[in-house]
């Protein structure tokens, strides 16, 4: 854990009182945990759809939750935040608190290009971030500087995930994603955005991968596309379910994430 990381968990510290990670998850800090999974919106209980997972709900708050997820004796804590980058600043800090070998985003992702259709994993090589939260980690708080990019802090290891994923017959194809700060007004900035060199776009990998870094353990981003703007298929009001986003949500990361854990990559 990196100087940075550990002065901001003080702060909040001297400010507050109680384990801040037990208080908001549910998560121990005596308990040494595989892997910490950050999810925006999904929760395991409704989206992991494969049986020979255990999930079970620590807490339930208005719009974030912890759950513990096991298979064959490895022990997942599932932090499920709210979207949008401040959300995950303020409840993954939290788990600096916590003992966990593993960082794993998952999440929907939006296609900008027809190379991204619905159902494709996916993993950001780059991340143009359109955030101001991260921000925050600075000693002074700057000025908004758009669109810088932001790398994975070990690119070696997201290659390692997508070997894991041949090995395991999935295709996870690295892509250039924009971080906004607003679904619904995207769509009035696509020609921007695409401007910037993205294919894809979500809210929060950017301020995940800065996370990663502070509290330096092995991090990856998976995301499943769950729309394209690029070919029509729509976010809202689709007519029907779209089973590869389902079968990539609900079967393949969660297989990803146990073998992460596990430490077969």
């Amino acid at each position: 854990m990196k100087p940075r990381l550990m002065e901001a968990l003080e702060n909040m510290r001297r400010h507050n009182a109680g384990v801040m990670s037990r208080e908001c998850f549910g998560f121990e800090p005596d308990v040494p945990y595989d892997a910490l999974v950050v999810a925006t919106s999904w929760k395991p209980d409704k989206t992991v759809l494969d049986p020979s997972f255990t999930v079970t709900q620590l807490t339930q708050h208005a719009y974030f939750s912890g759950f513990l997820v096991e298979k064959e004796g490895r022990r997942i804590a599932w932090a499920q935040t709210a979207s949008g980058a401040c959300n995950v600043l303020d409840h993954i800090l939290v788990c600096a608190e916590l003992s966990f070998r593993k960082m794993i985003f998952a999440g929907a992702v939006g296609g900008l290009t027809a190379a991204f259709p619905v159902g494709t994993i996916c993993t950001p090589e780059v991340c143009f971030d359109g955030t101001y939260a991260g921000a925050y980690f600075e000693e002074k708080l700057p000025a908004f500087t758009p669109f810088a990019p932001v790398l994975p802090p070990d690119r070696d290891y997201v290659d390692r995930v997508i070997g894991l994923g041949r090995r395991l017959g999935y295709e996870i194809k690295p892509g250039k994603v924009f971080c906004t700060d607003s679904i619904a007004l995207e769509y009035s900035h696509l020609d921007e955005i695409r401007a910037t060199g993205a294919e894809l776009i979500e809210m929060e990998t950017a301020l995940f991968y800065r996370l990663a870094d502070l509290f330096e353990v092995p991090a990856v981003a998976l995301l499943a596309v769950s729309d394209n703007s690029a070919t029509g298929a729509p976010l809202l009001g689709r007519q029907e379910p779209c089973m590869d986003y389902h079968r990539a949500r609900g079967w393949a990361i969660p297989d990803l994430i146990y073998h992460i854990a596990k430490g077969d990559e």
